[in-house]
């Protein structure tokens, strides 16, 4: 998974019932767009994320 400052991010939810969470990519922090990324989440809160199968980045329009 490759991504750049600005794209944004959908963390699906793990289980039934749990919400889908939504963020920009604010920093990445691996070589060459790879993760860990930092990202700033729509309910404000940041955190250092490293993506796996349920998440889904997408590119920022310029």
């Amino acid at each position: 998974m490759q991504a750049s400052v600005g794209d944004r991010i959908r963390v699906h939810g793990r289980t039934v019932g749990a919400g889908e969470q939504q963020g920009e990519i604010v920093e990445v922090r691996g070589e060459q767009g790879h993760p860990p990324y930092l990202v700033r989440f729509s309910d404000g809160h940041e955190g250092l994320v490293f993506p796996g199968p349920d998440c889904e980045v997408e590119g920022h329009l310029d």
